[in-house]
């Protein structure tokens, strides 16, 4: 079982001690809320950005409007909401079945004022490729908007930062003067 410090040092460890080489984008999938792992993340890791994905349930709304309101506290950007498991179209009828209820994350935008990226139906599809081990074959409509809509977000952060280059994170923070062995903490 990994706690508190195991996981800092873990998290601080995999970034400051892993060269990744010339990267555009590093993705990391956090585990949701305001735990120890995101807390981590966000103030030991400089972060140009995070997209944050709920699911339309309440709890889970609930849960990602604090994971919203801690990374504004800790001056991360927040360039998008995603829901997931947002709807299931009948493989028969293709009607639109709402399996968690209407959609709450429309409102939690609005709320945060965090732009509503897009839905992500449930689709066996993401099963099935991902069972073979190959998911970065999985294509949709959905997933096509809500890219384009990310990079067309991370390229408004690049115009308002007169022609940095678009990525999740740099091995230099631009505000702080950091590298990879001094990693800052936000306070």
């Amino acid at each position: 079982i990994w706690r508190g410090p195991i996981v800092t040092n873990l998290i601080r460890q995999l970034y400051g001690d892993v060269e990744w080489g010339d990267l555009h984008f590093l993705l990391i999938d956090l585990p949701p809320g305001t735990s120890d792992a995101p807390l981590t993340v966000f103030q030991s890791i400089p972060l140009d950005g995070v997209v944050v994905v709920s699911t339309p349930q309440d709890l889970s709304t609930e849960i990602v409007s604090k994971a919203i309101s801690m990374g504004k506290k800790l001056n991360v950007p927040v360039l998008g909401l995603v829901e997931n498991m947002s709807y299931l179209n009948c493989p028969h009828c293709n009607e639109r079945i709402e399996l968690y209820g209407k959609s709450k994350t429309k409102s939690l935008a609005v709320k945060t004022g965090v732009p509503m990226i897009g839905s992500v139906p449930i689709d066996p599809r993401i099963v099935a490729l991902s069972d073979e081990g190959k998911i970065e074959d999985y294509q949709s409509p959905e997933f096509k908007d809500i890219t384009a809509t990310v990079r067309k977000n991370l390229s408004n952060m690049v115009e308002d930062t007169k022609g940095a280059i678009p990525i999740v994170w740099s091995s230099q923070d631009s505000k702080t003067k950091s590298t990879r062995s001094e990693l800052p903490v936000l306070k």
